[in-house]
């Protein structure tokens, strides 16, 4: 087992956090751990008939260009085109933004890194905020704080959630504006629980297992054995989930601003997990579709992202099932946890006009009434607090979606670290590395061991 440990994991690890690292967020300026939700930001409202403090004429934008790229295809990309066209149409100042889709996040990152350089690097970026900070450490991102406090062409951050706000904020800089937010939650069969004598969802880590486990055996009394080992949670080893784990044992992955996995509450948190695996109360299968399993009452609780909602209410009308399902917070034994994450807007330094530009642009993409179309198109979260008096109708027919929407207070941002944009796929690889080889629990000190021994190569 031993040389597993030191061989394989070592190599996959390397291999696949300096490659493609990117699934949702880089030199390290100083970082602070975690920031909770909690956490107060400048409130400027914009006055109107006020003056602007960018010194830029009006005048100086009038069929001013900026190019814009996006990580975007399908029906993000669509809805982003016809913004893009709405805001050329009506837009007082006569900006034109041009936009060029990369496709994802991987090709974003390695195309506007190669393109900084050179003349053709674009405006704005919709990009990851570890993205937005190994460039602001070569000096080419815009610090847009004197933009969203300017009195004429500054924004209402009080209307914005401080768990959105702020992961963008970093020491005197705000780097970005939220973009897309999301978040990766439990799924638990509320019907199911009471059916097998329990009448609210986990509130701890022993509260879960005993859910898991009393479902788990509830799998041995049908006449198919084929079943017995399902029932519990069905394993899920992406990177927000492991790290959602690690927090609700108030474990975590910073220490200061140095990564930190080998701790006693992270130790806990994984030999947790895996407990459940050896005690057959949590189960997976190398090709099998968490969602239906859910749908088809093989698993009590699953993981899934917010945007995977709608798909899992799919599944439950396919089966014919009827049971009632909510989305809860991972369940820690003083406070539950919720990494909320996702993509920002980025603005590249260029002219003082370019850059004022493309921040009408990204104000104009925040307003509510553009948000509440985002929301129902991508059944992310709201941007602003006050989108949510638009989408009546949504949440009705999404009840699901508006129970995340008030677990946001629970939320809390992701590192703010360049190398985070590795480290987060070491962590989804060391975890995943826990169940592919079936590493005993007693090994898990061993492995995050390894991981902190990584995280800090990857971190020069």
């Amino acid at each position: 087992m031993k040389k597993l440990l030191t061989l394989t994991f070592i190599l996959s690890i390397l291999l696949s956090a300096c490659g493609t690292a990117d699934a949702t967020s880089t030199s390290e300026p100083s970082a602070a751990t975690t920031q909770s939700a909690a956490t107060q930001m400048p409130k400027p409202e914009p006055t109107s008939g006020s003056a602007t403090s960018l010194g830029v004429r009006q005048d100086a934008l009038n069929s001013l260009e900026i190019m814009v790229w996006s990580p975007w295809y399908g029906v993000e990309s669509s809805l982003f085109e016809t913004f893009i066209k709405e805001f050329n149409e009506t837009n007082e100042w006569g900006i034109k933004v041009n936009a060029q889709s990369q496709v994802n996040f991987t090709n974003l990152y390695d195309n506007v890194t190669a393109s900084l350089p050179t003349p053709d690097k674009p405006d704005m970026v919709i990009a990851l905020p570890e993205h937005a900070l190994e460039w602001d450490a070569q000096g080419v991102v815009t610090d847009l704080m004197p933009y969203a406090q300017d009195p004429l062409y500054g924004i209402d951050s009080s209307d914005i959630p401080n768990v959105f706000w702020n992961q963008d904020h970093f020491g005197e800089k705000r780097l970005a504006i939220p973009a897309q937010r999301t978040a990766r939650f439990l799924l638990w069969n509320e019907t199911w629980a009471g059916e097998i004598g329990f009448d609210s969802s986990p509130d701890a880590p022993d509260d879960f297992k005993q859910q898991a486990c009393r479902a788990q055996k509830a799998m041995l009394k049908d006449a198919s054995p084929q079943n017995d080992f399902m029932g519990g949670w069905y394993v899920d080893t992406e990177p927000m989930t492991a790290y959602a784990w690690l927090l609700a044992f108030e474990g975590g992955v910073l220490d200061g601003s140095d990564y930190r996995f080998l701790t006693p509450h992270n130790i806990e948190a994984f030999k947790f997990l895996r407990e459940l695996s050896e005690s057959t109360c949590a189960w997976q299968l190398a090709n099998g579709n968490p969602i239906n399993a859910f749908a088809n009452r093989e698993a009590m609780f699953i993981t899934a992202s917010l945007q995977d909602l709608p798909e899992v209410a799919r599944a439950f009308a396919s089966a014919k099932n009827t049971d009632a399902w909510k989305v809860i917070s991972f369940p820690g034994a003083n406070e539950d946890a919720l990494i909320v994450y996702g993509s920002s807007y980025v603005i590249l330094k260029s002219t003082n006009e370019k850059q004022l530009a493309a921040w009408l642009f990204t104000r104009w993409l925040l307003d509510n009434k553009q948000d509440a179309r985002w929301v129902e198109a991508t059944h992310l979260f709201p941007l602003r607090s006050s989108t949510l008096s638009l989408l009546g109708d949504y949440e009705k027919t999404h009840p699901q979606w508006a129970q995340a929407v008030k677990l946001l207070p629970q939320g809390e941002i992701q590192p703010q670290l360049a190398s985070w944009r590795k480290v987060k796929t070491l962590l989804g690889d060391g975890f995943t590395h826990m169940y592919l080889v079936n590493v005993p629990s007693g090994q898990v000190p061993a492995i995050l061991a390894q991981m902190e021994s990584i995280s800090r190569s990857l971190q020069k």
